[in-house]
This record gives C-alpha cells, structure tokens and sequence, in this order.
C-alpha cells in the first residue's frame, strides 16, 4: 500500500507540473520573437492539443507559418482561427495578408474590408489592401487607402512609394514625381525611389537632366536596374 501511495504522489506531480495552457502559448511566442519559427509551432500544437478552441494559439501558428513563408498552412491556421472568432479583426488581417502574398488579391480585400469594420484604426488594414487594389490595378481605390494609412503616419516612405506607383497607373505623372520626392526626403537610400523618379522625370517631362541625375543615383545605391537607362540615355 505504500509503495502504491508513493506512485501516486509521483503521478500527481508530475500532473500539476504540466504547463499550462498560457504557458505554452507564452513559450511559444517567445520562440516566434527569436525566428525560431518551427520551435514556436511545437508549442502552438500542444496549446492546441490541450484546447483546440484556443483563437491564440490558431492564430499564432498561423504568424508562424507566414514568417516561414508556407502560406497554405498559414492560411489554414488563420481559417480555424476565424472560425473560433469572428469577432477579432486580427485573424482576418492576417488571413488577408496570407492571401496578398499569395496574389489572391480579391480574397485578401475581402478580410481587409472584414478586418476594418472590426476594427477601423489599424492604419495597416489600410495600407495592405491598398497593396491588394494596387495588384487589381484598381488605382483609385488604392490611393484611397494610401491617404488613409498616411493620414495616420505620413512619415512611410514605402506607402509614399506605393502611392507613386498608383498614381502613374492613374495617369499622375505629376503627382507620383511628388510622392517620390518625399519617399527620398524620408529615405535618402531608397535606390527604387531614384529610380522611379528618374524614369517618369524624363518620360512624362522630358527633363533628361534631373532624371538622369537620379538615376545615377539611384545606380550608385546599387539599384543595377537603373543601369539600362543611364547606359541608353545619360551618357
């Protein structure tokens, strides 16, 4: 009897030492901060092997993958994850990303269009689905979101540089030349911004000096791309 009591106080033990839960999901997270990204996807399936109703960790898992760049598994993560929480705008917006990057852009705007009703202050809702629309070549629609997502913080170089790109599929020369400058006013190394500049300064403008001048810049950043152009036109 006790040698039995004894097993018994073991298997107690070692019961009440079993992590949590919310244990597992802060290991877990801890490991995704490091990139340890498959590590972090073994704590997220015990989470999830102790509560498979856990949104967290569904949604988590799903961050994982998308780090990994295996957007069918992330996508199917974040799926169950909205399923568990229609609620959040989280899992939609991350869904949508998978969907972006995965050019699915009608299906990525969907969960964009979900994710801002839920949650209308998340200024990169905006700029990821203005992304979206820039895929469908809905200009318009994107310098919407563009101005929005500036609105919030006009100090990002890289929607001003997304903007340019919507405005010259509009047909807004002008204003791209504009959106340009400032991406390069808040990123003086931004070489596909020289670039960019460059090109439509001299074919909308026909000002061969000025764009010339920020293509070599754009070359001496290391933006091989520009070298055509300077080889053709600026010697």
């Amino acid at each position: 009897m006790h040698r039995l009591n004894v097993v018994f106080l073991l298997l107690f033990a070692l019961v009440s030492c079993s992590p949590s839960p919310d244990e597992l999901l802060t290991e877990g997270i801890n490991h995704l901060k490091s990139g340890e990204y498959t590590k972090a996807i073994e704590y997220f399936d015990r989470v999830i092997e102790k509560d498979s109703a856990n949104f967290a960790a569904w949604n988590v898992k799903g961050v994982a993958y998308f780090e990994m760049k295996e957007f069918d598994q992330s996508l199917a993560a974040f799926q169950r994850a909205v399923a568990l929480d229609s609620t959040s705008y989280k899992a939609y917006f991350n869904r949508g990303n998978a969907y972006l990057e995965k050019k699915e852009y009608k299906n990525a705007i969907v969960d964009y269009n979900f994710a801002s009703g839920l949650d209308p202050n998340q200024p990169d809702i905006y700029y990821n689905r203005g992304l979206a629309l820039l895929g469908l070549e809905s200009y318009e629609d994107a310098l919407v979101d563009f101005d929005l997502a500036l609105r919030a913080n006009p100090n990002q170089p890289q929607v001003h540089f997304n903007k340019a790109k919507a405005l010259l599929g509009n047909n807004d020369p002008l204003a791209a030349i504009s959106s340009l400058t400032d991406v390069i006013n808040l990123d003086k190394r931004n070489g596909a911004a020289y670039y960019m500049l460059g090109i439509t300064q001299m074919s909308a403008l026909g000002n061969t000096e000025e764009g010339c001048a920020h293509l070599k810049m754009a070359l001496s950043l290391g933006y091989t791309v520009a070298k055509e152009w300077t080889d053709e036109f600026c010697q």
